[in-house]
């Protein structure tokens, strides 16, 4: 049984993890960079070991560094968090090769997964529908315009070993696609040192809708429901939802029956979660396996009344699911909105320094995964996550006005945020009624509107700024003490 975790990560994923190891009695070692010596995660953890420098390759991605740690600390396990090695089959071989308990799935099947064609050609084996597209890697850009043309445009130019809205473009001719071939190559290059392309029908107007998947080591696998996905920037998720408003409980369970077919057929096993993409016309496309722990997953533990970290070391320890398919039940709503260090007016860039002063939102249905504190940093060489800022509500709207309450009492010090957006968001007619999809932002000309929000509120806080000061002004004093004298009201004696 696992007495000793480390932790592969840092930020509010390390602390995440560290919460529930304490609940269960299990002791938590922290990994940290030169940058993150300051971190909560460091001071929560029972032991601390610095692995390098601030450089994510020097530091989280140091394989041989993580494992020296490892077997120095006497850690028996590893949970990976997400992002930095969460998906790397070499990372989680070399668990295996060194008898530590990797808290995922098996190398083999990472690796099968993170291998878009060949988990492709798995899920259609296994009858699970997939995007148009070509039916094999493409040698060069002149086969990719060859299969282009015949399923017509747009399409997406696709790395395989892409992932988190990289080694992605969206072509709509013949020369953007030759411009992009070498474009997606680079990338995936840069980010995973290899590249191998394919091309996918692109579908207009979809959603991304994914689901929650559990497999243990014993065969057992369930669908831990749905999360809607659909309102990205760049291919990346901004705001999530559960249950979808587009998903009914007869689609609900459609779907979930794929999903464990999915799991199955790559032979996966801990949590993970399949992901699709939702046509207008309410077809279902599988698109990928993300074979770790999502940022999302908190809403799904809102929902189920799960602790799906303690449901991933209870599967890395060997245990079965403790629970069938029939036992699972959706109770109520929750959204959750990625806090994100960034400006928005700046095309998302990352916004980082120093954070003199935080206020954290709290109160009933209200939770906040954050490594946030008075006088911490924003880094410039991590992601731009900040928090996880999640609500729950019994219906959809008690959950989304929690949520624009809470987003209004987050204060963060120092750095801009897409808090301002994601109020904008939340307060649209299309998001109330759920009209979402992937092109969100630009389908209902969200950041026109969060200019003209801002500008507004601009305006309402220069009104009250000005009552303000004529309420305490000496003349507006003594015009308020007259008025208590005398038959007429004070109130009509101020006019």
């Amino acid at each position: 049984m696992i007495s000793k975790v480390l932790i592969a990560n840092r930020g509010e994923i390390a602390l995440r993890v560290i919460k529930t190891c304490k609940a269960l009695g299990i002791k938590t070692v922290a990994v940290y960079s030169d940058e993150d010596y300051n971190s909560l995660h460091v001071k929560k953890a029972d032991e601390s070991y610095h692995i390098g420098k601030a450089a994510p390759k020097e530091s989280y991605l140091n394989q041989e560094k993580i494992l020296q740690t490892i077997l120095a600390s006497g850690a028996d396990a590893v949970h990976p968090g997400y992002g930095f090695l969460s998906e790397n089959g070499d990372f989680a071989k070399l668990c295996e090769d060194n008898k530590i308990n990797f808290i995922g799935p098996t190398a083999a099947s990472m690796d099968l997964c993170g291998d878009k064609m060949r988990c492709k050609a798995a899920m259609l084996k296994a009858k699970v529908p997939t995007v148009p597209g070509s039916p094999d890697l493409v040698k060069d850009a002149n086969e990719a315009l060859k299969i282009a043309n015949e399923i017509g445009y747009p399409v997406l130019l696709k790395s395989v070993y892409g992932g988190g809205g990289r080694g992605i473009r969206l072509v709509h001719n013949d020369k953007e696609l030759q411009e992009a071939y070498d474009t997606v190559t680079g990338e995936s290059i840069a980010a995973f040192g290899k590249s191998a392309i394919l091309v996918e029908k692109f579908l207009e107007k979809i959603r991304h809708i994914e689901y929650q998947m559990a497999r243990d080591k014993h065969g057992n696998a369930v669908h831990i429901f749905e999360r809607e996905c659909s309102i990205q920037r760049r291919n990346q998720k901004l705001i999530e939802q559960t249950p979808s408003p587009a998903v009914d409980q007869k689609t609900r369970d459609r779907i979930g029956e794929l999903v464990v077919s999915a799991a199955e057929a790559v032979g996966y096993t801990n949590l993970g979660t399949a992901e699709f993409l939702r046509a207008d016309n309410g077809e279902f496309y599988f698109i990928e396996i993300n074979a770790r722990l999502q940022v999302e997953h908190p809403i799904t533990e809102l929902v189920s009344g799960l602790d799906l970290v303690k449901l991933q070391i209870d599967i890395a320890n060997g245990e079965p699911i403790p629970f069938k398919q029939k036992d699972l039940k959706m109770n109520g709503y929750a959204i959750e909105c990625r806090i994100n260090a960034e400006d928005t007016f700046l095309d998302f860039a990352p916004s980082t320094g120093p954070v003199p002063d935080v206020t954290i939102p709290s109160g009933p249905g209200v939770r906040c995964d954050t490594y946030l504190y008075p006088g911490c940093t924003v880094s410039p060489f991590y992601d731009s996550l900040m928090a996880k800022l999640c609500t729950w509500g019994q219906t959809f709207e008690e959950s989304r006005l929690r949520m624009l309450t809470a987003l209004n009492d987050f204060y963060i010090q120092g750095v801009e945020t897409s808090i301002p957006l994601y109020k904008t968001i939340l307060n649209t007619e299309e998001y109330k009624k759920g009209n979402l999809s992937t092109d969100f932002l630009k389908r209902y000309g969200i950041l026109d509107r969060l200019t003209d929000d801002i500008k507004n509120a601009k305006q309402e806080n220069k009104e009250s700024a000005i009552a303000a000061a004529i309420m305490h002004s000496e003349y507006f004093k003594s015009r308020v003490k007259s008025s208590h004298s005398g038959t007429k009201s004070w109130k009509d004696k101020m006019g």
